[in-house]
């Protein structure tokens, strides 16, 4: 299995020609790929782990839809590139997806500070979820925002039990307003497992017996 790419450069983008000419087939590459990186948790959240592959789709289609030009990459770039799994994690995008206003609004006001709430749990370990550094998602008067950036940092022992086939994980919030879990199904735990690199995955669980 290639390792899968951790950084976007401007060598990866495709020049806007070429892509509004690809730009149907690529989108439906994304997708296929997307459909085992997606999980709902509780009736309104939902995360969507993100990779090399998803978030140069999104720049690609953010220099479609603005057409900023050469000028607007950097900023693309500095922007989703720390959305990229660096080999030891899993970053996903989570989305608070309510379509009454109303009902949103309300929601969300009760929900400052999810983001520091959402963990991973296999056998007995937790992964907890940092949020993304870019900006604060919860604002001064306790209101979450409806999208939030969230990093799982794992150990090398972590990674090690994830990588299992059919190894049971877990996903969730502690939040007292939104306490809810779910159990990743096998598809999206093996298509997650590529995220790691393979020199993580060198742990022997078994203690090593000394004469």
């Amino acid at each position: 299995m290639a390792a899968r790419k951790k950084q976007i450069t401007h060598a990866d983008i495709l020049p806007p020609a070429e892509y509004a000419a690809k730009r149907k087939e690529l989108r439906q590459q994304v997708v296929a790929l997307k459909r085992n990186r997606r999980i709902e948790v509780g009736p309104a959240a939902t995360f969507y782990f993100e990779c090399f592959e998803t978030m140069l789709q999104q720049i690609q289609e953010m220099l479609y839809i603005e057409k900023g030009g050469a000028e607007q990459i950097a900023g693309e770039l500095a922007a989703y590139n720390p959305l990229i799994p660096n080999g030891k994690e899993l970053t996903a995008t989570v989305m608070f997806e309510i379509d009454d206003p109303i009902r949103r609004g309300r929601f969300l006001a009760r929900l400052g500070g999810v983001e520091g709430t959402a963990f991973i749990k296999l056998d007995g370990e937790t992964v907890k979820g940092v949020p993304e550094e870019d900006q604060d998602r919860t604002n001064a008067e306790g209101k979450a925002s409806s999208v939030q950036f969230i990093h799982f940092a794992f150990t090398p022992q972590q990674i090690a039990l994830f990588r299992e086939p059919n190894r049971q994980v877990v996903i969730g919030f502690s939040h007292p307003e939104y306490s809810h879990m779910a159990v990743l199904p096998e598809p999206v735990r093996a298509a997650l497992s590529q995220d790691f690199e393979e020199l993580c995955f060198a742990y022997d669980p078994t203690p090593e017996l000394t004469g």
